[in-house]
C-alpha cells in the first residue's frame, strides 16, 4: 500500500513496485489532509512576483523597476508553516524524495514556457557536498523537465541566515560555467525553490544578461 511521504498514512491506490522505481508523474503521493494546508498562490498578488495580498506591484518589484530590473516571477505556493516545514525535512534534513510532492505541479506550469531554456539555481559546492543534493535540480528530475546548468554560486553565506536587508543587498555570487558560451538567442527560465525578494534571481539575471540573454524570466515553488 502506498503511503503519504508528509505523514505517511496509507493513500487510496496499491503502488506497484515498478512504479516505485518509476516514479510516474501522474501518482499522487500527498494525502489529502496534507496538501490542503499547503497554500495555492491566489488572485491577489503582486502582478510581477506573486507576493500576497499586494494590488498591482509591491514595493520591492517597484525598488527593481526603478534599479532597470524588470521582474517577471511566477510562484506555486506560500511560503506559510506548512511549507516552511517541508523545505526544513527536505533540504536541511536531507529527505531527498519529498522533492517528489510537487514534481507533477512543476512539470504542468513549466511546460507552459513552450521554447525557454530550464536553468536552475545552483548552489555552491561547500554547500551542495554538506547537503548531498541540490534541492532545485532534484525537483526538476522528478518532474522530468530537462535543464542547462550554466551558472556555478561562490561560496557565500545561506540566505536563510541573512535578514530582509541583507538579503536585499546581496553581491554578485554567481559565474558561468563557460564563460566562453554565447547565449544571445536564448529564452531563460530560471527556477529556484523559495522566492523571497528577488535578490538571488536578479544577480543571476545581470550575469545571464551580461553574455546578451534578452528574455529571462523565473518560477519558484514557494513564494
Amino acid at each position: 500500500m502506498k503511503q503519504c511521504l508528509l505523514c505517511e498514512e496509507s493513500l487510496s491506490y496499491q503502488l506497484s513496485l515498478q512504479e516505485l522505481f518509476l516514479m510516474k508523474r501522474e501518482k499522487e503521493w500527498l494525502c489529502e489532509s496534507c496538501r490542503i494546508r499547503f497554500e495555492k498562490v491566489g488572485n491577489e498578488v503582486c502582478s510581477s512576483c506573486c507576493k500576497k495580498g499586494q494590488k498591482g506591484m509591491c514595493e520591492d518589484c517597484t525598488t527593481w523597476k526603478k534599479n532597470g530590473k524588470e521582474v517577471c516571477h511566477r510562484a506555486l505556493y506560500y511560503y506559510n508553516e506548512e511549507m516552511k516545514d517541508y523545505f526544513r525535512r527536505y533540504k536541511f534534513q536531507g529527505d531527498q524524495l519529498l522533492g517528489y510532492l510537487f514534481a507533477k505541479e512543476i512539470y504542468l506550469e513549466l511546460k507552459k514556457y513552450k521554447g525557454y531554456s530550464i536553468v536552475p539555481i545552483p548552489l555552491s559546492q561547500e554547500r551542495k557536498e554538506k547537503r548531498g543534493f541540490n534541492q532545485v535540480t532534484a525537483m526538476l528530475d522528478f518532474a522530468n523537465l530537462p535543464y542547462c546548468q550554466l551558472l556555478k554560486k561562490r561560496d557565500t553565506q545561506a540566505q536563510s541566515q541573512k535578514n530582509r536587508k541583507e538579503r536585499l543587498e546581496l553581491k554578485q555570487s554567481f559565474d558561468l560555467i563557460n564563460h566562453q558560451t554565447d547565449l544571445s538567442d536564448l529564452k531563460i527560465i530560471l527556477v529556484d525553490d523559495i522566492y523571497t525578494t528577488g535578490a538571488t534571481i536578479e544577480r543571476a539575471k545581470e550575469i545571464l544578461n551580461g553574455k546578451g540573454v534578452k528574455e529571462i524570466k523565473s518560477f519558484s515553488l514557494a513564494r
